[in-house]
């Protein structure tokens, strides 16, 4: 496994600390570092299984533990991203960014892709690998196309308002939530927000720049329809299985050209 050297110092320093504490069943890997395409800027994402019977408590004491294996400088849980098991960690100096999950062993089966074992207490991690497969979830186009055109219309809102800043947030999150995955999907990969997409799918990429904008009212509103044409593109328009809101769409993108016909 390639690490870069101040990730691998991290591991070899702490993961004889956390092995002492014999309510931790294993530690293993996930993230780009697992998948081999680290470098410098990766994060080390860490998953702790911890015994069942012991989850609680392990849970409770999470970041005195994390700053009893490692020099802690700060770090907070996980909800604002779904996972309240989740701590995210800055460590060092050197600073390094490290996210450790707190699993407990009945859990640790149930996965999108494989982690990268690096210590197992009694084989009860790779057990668990080899009894359940991991089950990506797919991206769901049905539940974007439920809900795209009600956040063009709100998008075309904050442009009517005059509000560029939420204009430009909002470009982000339709980036991040719905184009970003549709650009990996296209090219096979895991849908993943915009993580590296300049990388791996750099034509869909590219065409993403257009939804780029500064504090310009008609730049926004050229990037607003930028946005709706990729996804029209991008989100098999000719599948069967998907039910289209044509009229929703027809009503929210007519009321954005209404919006960015105003001043000009």
């Amino acid at each position: 496994m390639d690490v870069p050297s101040p990730h691998a110092r991290f591991l070899g320093d702490t993961l004889p600390r956390i092995r002492q504490d014999a309510r931790v069943a294993g530690v293993a890997l996930t993230g780009s570092i697992a998948e081999g395409d680290p470098d410098v800027y990766a994060d080390v994402d860490l998953v702790l299984v911890v015994d069942d019977d012991a989850y609680d408590a392990v849970l409770r004491q999470r970041l005195a533990l994390i700053g009893s294996w490692t020099s802690l400088v700060t770090g907070f849980t996980g909800e604002h991203v779904g996972e309240p098991r989740l701590i995210i960690a800055l460590v060092g100096p050197p600073l390094l960014h490290v996210d450790v999950k707190f699993v407990r062993v009945s859990d640790f089966g149930t996965r999108t892709s494989d982690p990268e074992i690096l210590w197992d207490r009694d084989g009860r991690l790779a057990r668990a690998l080899a009894e359940q497969p991991p089950a990506a979830a797919p991206l769901d186009l049905q539940w974007i196309e439920d809900r795209f055109w009600v956040w063009v219309h709100y998008g075309a809102t904050k442009l009517g308002r005059g509000e560029l800043f939420e204009t430009i947030g909002f470009l982000a999150y339709l980036r991040e939530t719905v184009l970003g995955p549709l650009a990996a999907r296209r090219v096979g990969a895991a849908p993943r927000g915009v993580r590296r997409l300049e990388t791996i799918a750099p034509e869909e990429a590219r065409e993403l720049r257009a939804t780029l904008c500064g504090d310009d009212r008609r730049a926004a509103g050229r990037a607003l329809l930028a946005a709706v044409d990729l996804y029209r593109r991008w989100s098999d328009p000719g599948d069967p299985t998907i039910e289209r809101r044509r009229h929703a769409e027809e009503l929210a993108v007519d009321y954005l050209h209404e919006i960015i016909a105003r001043d000009c």
